[in-house]
């Protein structure tokens, strides 16, 4: 039987606000989120600045190494707007002004003061692209094959995101369960590694802390097969109970 194809994707997000620490991100983790639902694995992230060879060099590193691309960041109104600019560089293709994008504004801003030239920048596209809705606040995302453009301003990233809710290809979701143990890492290492091996096709992630003047650990198995995941999460538990650690099903 051939084997099922793992659906894979990279993140890239664009801005100097991010580098410079003044604006924290948030849509990293709520793209993964996003992707594993729709069967789809963030692989890789990229954080660029405002720079047009930057951007458009990450996308063409991105689109030809995964099956989708996501870039979030760099598609208002403003003069340092340049995603659509770099994408397009990338892509080989000129910026047109999109005509349901620029009705899209036409309607959107018909009552908040009519579409301005710095409005009308967010109706430019890579010529071919198609767009992503946007409900939140009207001017929409970018679809320019694989590689999909969207806000920096989480929330309407977040509306975009679902848009596309069951439109992409992908496979099946990975699933997870957690265990908890009072253990330090380095004393159940070897106990980790073999529980591992032991069960193919699951990932075993260790995640320390130290609470109440102890040290500890979470343990995460992780794969796209829910009934390997319990009966991995169930040997894990076992094997802790034995080396002398209680478990914690659900994690500490």
């Amino acid at each position: 039987m051939a084997e099922e194809k793992v659906w894979t994707a990279a993140l890239l997000v664009i801005g100097d606000e991010i580098l410079s620490g003044r604006t924290q991100d948030k849509n990293i983790s709520q793209v993964a989120v996003w992707l594993n639902v729709q069967g789809i694995r963030l692989e890789e992230v990229r954080v660029v600045p405002d720079h047009q060879a930057r951007i458009a060099d990450g996308v063409n590193a991105l689109r030809t190494a995964y099956d989708y691309v996501f870039t979030t960041g760099g598609i208002g109104p403003t003069h340092d707007d340049i995603t659509v600019d770099s994408i397009a560089a990338a892509f080989g293709v000129p910026v047109i002004v999109h005509p349901k994008a620029r009705q899209i504004l036409d309607d959107y801003y018909a009552t908040r003061g009519g579409v301005s030239e710095a409005r009308l920048r967010m109706a430019r596209v890579p010529e071919g692209a198609e767009l992503i809705p946007n409900p939140t606040s009207g001017a929409p995302g970018v679809k320019m094959e694989n590689v999909y453009i969207m806000a920096g301003v989480p929330s309407i990233a977040a509306a975009m995101l679902q848009a596309l809710d069951g439109k992409l290809e992908g496979g099946r979701p990975v699933v997870s369960a957690t265990v908890g143990a009072y253990a330090p890492e380095s004393d159940v290492a070897d106990l980790l590694r073999e529980t591992e091996e032991t069960h193919a096709g699951v990932a075993i992630g260790s995640y320390p802390f130290f609470k109440e003047g102890r040290y500890g650990a979470n343990f995460v198995v992780r794969s796209d097969d829910g009934d390997l995941v319990d009966r991995t999460s169930a040997d894990l538990q076992r094997r802790l109970s034995e080396a002398g650690y209680e478990p914690y099903p659900g994690g500490l």
